[in-house]
């Protein structure tokens, strides 16, 4: 499995701010734009908190295992791949929802004077840095999933030479 860049994820949030905020602006144009979800940033929050437990859940035990605590409980494999995997899909969605927030920010910010107006760029604010925190904690499990690297040469999947 690949590891995310977070260049990769910047440049997805990039793309979809763009599109967003081109929509936006149609949509706009046209009659009404819709509001800004009051749950997406308590969503994305959530979501944050749960990757951020499980990556100091996976955290304590590798270093446990890595320490020789006696007692110490290892890591399943399966469920390291599957929390990494949760955690890289978890980056993916939250860098086109950020980028999606960010979009429509950026065109209720030219109507800050009316109050509903304002409240949704601040929703839609707490929505990408609620993105923003996912994307961070997700990259961080990433890097905490990752396994030792091979120092023989060896080339992966082949085990290295007994010297």
């Amino acid at each position: 499995m690949k590891p995310l860049r977070l260049r990769l994820l910047l440049g997805i949030a990039a793309v979809a701010a763009v599109l967003s905020w081109a929509g936006a602006k149609v949509w706009d144009a046209r009659g009404a734009l819709p509001g800004v979800p009051v749950f997406a940033p308590i969503v994305l929050a959530g979501i944050a908190v749960v990757l951020l437990a499980t990556a100091i859940s996976l955290r304590s035990r590798l270093k446990a295992v890595r320490e020789r605590q006696p007692g110490a409980k290892g890591v399943d494999p399966l469920g390291a791949a599957r929390a990494l995997v949760l955690g890289q899909a978890s980056a993916l969605v939250s860098a086109v929802v950020s980028g999606v927030y960010a979009g429509v920010g950026i065109v209720l910010l030219g109507q800050l004077d009316i109050a509903v107006r304002r409240s949704q760029a601040i929703t839609a604010g707490f929505a990408v840095l609620a993105g923003a925190a996912v994307i961070a904690v997700a990259l961080w499990l990433q890097h905490i999933c990752r396994l030792p690297e091979d120092h023989d040469g060896a080339p992966p999947g082949r085990p290295a030479a007994h010297r």
